[in-house]
């Protein structure tokens, strides 16, 4: 039976002993460990909680500062800093890339977060995943505005056009 632990979160380098202490049981009972994170505290996570760390599920939400911006109104250059600590690590990584039709949908998005991504030898795959409105209903239950509330969910061909972008920079995504 293969035994794995994710946590994911919200963002899980919040909870930063918490998280280190889990990983470092989970490893010392054999279990394969994965980190589910943006990356943008990345410089919280150490050598030693990055030891523990067998896969890491790098959820990068544009490669353009200004989009990345306005999409988490957070700066991309912490992100890009822990990728590239990544790669230097040679640390597994599986890129997850949400396509949000009129957010994250521009072709030249796209191309950019691929320039970061295509390079590194430590990424297995890059994961384009379709936005969705499964979790509206936390918004409203919270009473805050839902921005994405008329956002649809992209087309197959929308999916297919983001994997071709991947694709041809030299990316293996599914």
């Amino acid at each position: 039976m293969d035994r794995r632990l994710t946590i994911s979160g919200g963002e899980p380098l919040v909870q930063l002993g918490f998280t280190k202490g889990l990983f470092a049981a989970a490893k010392s009972m054999g279990l394969h460990t994965a980190l589910d994170t943006s990356g943008f505290l990345g410089h919280r996570a150490d050598d030693e909680y990055m030891r523990n760390v067998d896969l890491v599920l790098l959820d990068i939400k544009s490669g353009d500062p200004d989009t990345y911006r306005r999409v988490t109104g957070a700066e991309l250059a912490p992100t890009l800093r822990f990728v590239q600590r990544l790669n230097a690590m040679n640390k597994a990584v599986w890129v997850r890339f949400v396509l949000v039709p009129g957010l994250t949908d521009a072709p030249d998005n796209i191309r950019k977060v691929a320039d970061v991504v295509a390079p590194m030898m430590n990424v297995e795959w890059v994961e384009v995943l379709p936005f969705h409105q499964m979790g509206a209903f936390k918004w409203k239950a919270l009473g805050l505005d839902y921005k994405l509330a008329d956002t649809p969910t992209p087309t197959e061909e929308q999916v297919q056009a983001a994997l071709g972008i991947f694709r041809a920079a030299g990316c293996r995504a599914r």
